[in-house]
């Protein structure tokens, strides 16, 4: 009998498992806390990279139908001072592939296709090691065993502990998010200020980096240097739309209160930039939390994860590629499992070769966040420069 599979989590990395899964004709169940695919809003824009996550849609064979909905033009960055000038503007060529932007929502819809996904089932804890299998305990008092339990539920994830005792730790850097609708129409001034990709700014221990999705839709966030506060969970939501956050604790402060204080945060930069803020309607508090650098554990048979599970890192690019990547390679190596041995060994193999690559990206990203939230806004500059040559 094909071994009972189930994955935590239905973002990038559990239905880039699924998916790939189900293309090699093997059984899953997607398990996710959510009570429906649109229960919340998916969240920003991602640049997928041909090399990972890319790469990944190929073995989901739904390369074609990214290409088609992705944003090639949204590679497009601008670096300004504070003051409003240009300091750099880098624009793709028309046939620029390498990392062209989809929103998440677009990305999950297209995974999701025909998957079934049992929604609303929220995971309080996994046992290893039953006489049945892998034990799965659920919010609503139920349980259900599976031969192999894949976590890919995100930063808190509930499966981790089954694995690892380790937690996430705050990076000392907080993201204050917020969007503007209609961009086009209501602000031209601010659409052209963002253009077709992403517009940053970098002062001291802070930063303005606004980025476009389709839409018209344009997601704005202040990145800064602070001490993480106890009395705010890790994702506060103040506005219409406090039910965003999947882990998200309505704010006490109302949208006026936190507008004010991101303003004076970046009092005396450029109107514009601070105009961004003004127009936002909705804001989320988003202290950044990581995984250590070179996060493993030891096997444990019958569970593993995947993405910010596994390696919480910063927001730079890297998370959702890896997570994409390792779900597609986990699942073709369950698919050619021909019996319990080898299902193991193919996991334990899956874990080193993820455990190394994860870890060199980790690397990458911490050190990236260093540069670009740092008191020498001359090392964000410099950043730009190492990856997008003028």
């Amino acid at each position: 009998m094909r071994p009972r599979i189930a994955v935590i989590g239905s973002g990038p990395a559990g239905l880039t498992f699924a998916r790939v899964l189900h293309r090699h004709g093997h059984p899953v169940t997607v398990l996710e806390r959510d009570s429906a695919r649109d229960a919340r809003p998916a969240g920003g824009t991602l640049d997928l990279q041909e090399g990972l996550g890319q790469r990944a849609l190929e073995k989901a064979e739904v390369l074609e139908e990214f290409q088609a909905l992705s944003r090639p033009e949204g590679q497009a960055m601008r670096i300004l001072d504070t003051d409003g000038t240009v300091l750099r503007d880098w624009r793709p060529r028309p046939d620029e592939r390498a990392n062209p932007e989809i929103d998440r929502g677009q990305l999950r819809d297209l995974l999701l296709g025909s998957l079934e996904v049992r929604w609303g089932r929220g995971v309080t804890e996994v046992v290893p090691g039953s006489r049945d299998g892998v034990l799965v305990r659920f919010a609503d008092g139920r349980q259900e065993t599976f031969d192999l339990v894949v976590g890919a539920d995100g930063a808190w994830s509930r499966v981790r502990p089954a694995v690892s005792p380790a937690t996430p730790q705050y990076t000392g850097v907080t993201l204050v998010e917020t969007s503007l609708d209609d961009i086009d129409t209501r602000h031209p001034g601010l659409a052209r200020l963002v253009g077709d990709g992403s517009v940053a700014v970098y002062g001291v221990n802070r930063a303005i980096v606004a980025q476009r999705n389709s839409g018209g839709h344009v997601k704005v966030y202040a990145q800064y240097r602070t001490p993480l506060d106890p009395h705010t969970s890790s994702d506060r939501h103040a506005g219409p739309h406090q039910s965003a956050g999947r882990s998200a604790g309505q704010s006490t402060d109302g949208v006026e209160a936190v507008r004010a204080r991101v303003l004076a945060l970046f009092d005396g930069w450029a109107a514009p930039l601070l105009d961004l803020f003004r127009h936002g309607t909705a804001f989320a508090h988003r202290p950044l939390h990581v995984l250590p650098e070179s996060h493993t554990w030891a096997h444990v048979p019958g569970v593993t994860l995947l993405g910010d599970a596994a390696h919480l890192m910063p927001p730079l690019g890297a998370g959702a590629n890896l997570a994409m990547l390792e779900g597609a390679e986990l699942a073709e190596s369950v698919a050619a499992a021909t019996g319990p041995e080898e299902l193991d060994e193919a996991v334990r193999a899956f874990e080193e070769q993820m455990w190394a690559r994860a870890g060199r990206w980790a690397k990458i990203t911490m050190a990236g966040l260093e540069r670009l939230v740092s008191p020498d806004p001359s090392r964000a500059l410099a950043v730009f420069d190492e990856v997008q040559p003028s």
